[in-house]
């Protein structure tokens, strides 16, 4: 910012001041001795007539006080543009020293509950609903207040995670982020290839496709798709590729148009690391909140297993 705006700036709050002091001088009036006639203001309404008299003295002064508070904070805060006042006050400063003191008060807390392993601390009801707070705080903007996510989001409750869901994995995913990169093979594919890989990729769930497109998209599929997903088409969580067996996996969508789009443009989707802005005891413990999400989702198919 120019510094003539510093200028202005304070010269207009200056020169309101001084406005008001000479405003109040200059409607101030004598009080009429004793006996001496009252001026009125012409206006008589019922028998009464409204009189012309000066302020209360108390009340002038107040005027006067809050005159002498004004001056006083220009030279003490920072008034006038980039003029710092005496005290050196900012809301930055204010608000670096709140977070401070409430660093040093609540840092305990969570040490305390970095020491304990993710899957014991996702079971302390307790932890968790701090745990629930840091997530409304940092995450629910793109994963949903309920973990579920939207398009382009993955759901956090499904137990179904392209980068792995041990919690090591889950750490690693929220303290460093991850970046995962669908390349868009429209080019390499051409428009009758994409429909040909969207038929299989489409038929992978058990959804209906016509075969011929099905049998050839699988064959270009083996050509293009299999150093990430695999030949199974089960996925690679060190790349972050998705298993296309499971639609719960596909973050972008799973309708027929979906699928072509990602297949033709490509997508890149971005999770921001957290270590500098949350630090690693509350990563942990944000961990342990997410794997707690998955928790029933694990519990099904470890009981589905069992019953098999």
């Amino acid at each position: 910012m120019s510094s003539a705006w510093n200028w202005y700036i304070g010269i207009i709050a200056v020169a309101n001041i001084l406005a008001c002091v000479w405003l109040i001088r200059w409607t101030a009036k004598k009080r009429p001795g004793e006996g001496a006639a009252h001026e009125t203001t012409g206006h008589e309404w019922d028998g009464l007539t409204e009189l012309n008299n000066p302020m209360p003295r108390w009340w002038l002064w107040l005027f006067y006080i809050t005159i002498v508070f004004g001056l006083i904070y220009l030279v003490l805060y920072p008034s006038f543009g980039s003029y710092p006042g005496l005290l050196g006050w900012s809301q930055y400063s204010a608000w670096e020293e709140e977070v401070e003191a409430t660093e040093e008060r609540v840092a305990p807390l969570f040490a305390e509950y970095a020491q304990i392993p993710v899957a014991e601390l996702a079971e302390n009801d307790e932890a968790m609903q701090t745990g629930r707070r840091l997530f409304g705080n940092n995450c629910a903007v793109c994963h949903g207040a309920d973990g579920g996510g939207r398009p382009g989001f993955p759901d956090l409750t499904n137990n179904k995670w392209n980068w792995g869901g041990d919690p090591e994995q889950l750490h690693a995913s929220i303290l460093n982020g991850r970046s995962g990169v669908m390349p868009a093979l429209g080019g390499a594919l051409g428009e009758q290839g994409v429909t040909e890989v969207s038929a299989y990729v489409f038929s992978l769930t058990g959804r209906d496709a016509p075969d011929d497109l099905v049998r050839r998209g699988r064959q270009r599929f083996e050509q293009q798709c299999v150093a990430c997903h695999g030949a199974d088409a089960s996925g690679n969580t060190a790349l972050g590729a998705p298993n296309l067996n499971t639609p719960e996996n596909w973050i972008y969508g799973t309708s027929l148009e979906a699928i072509r789009t990602t297949i033709r443009d490509g997508r890149h989707g971005v999770m921001p690391g957290q270590e500098e802005f949350l630090g690693e005891d509350r990563v942990h413990l944000l961990t342990a909140y997410v794997y707690s999400l998955s928790e029933e989702a694990r519990a099904r198919e470890v009981n589905g297993a069992s019953d098999d």
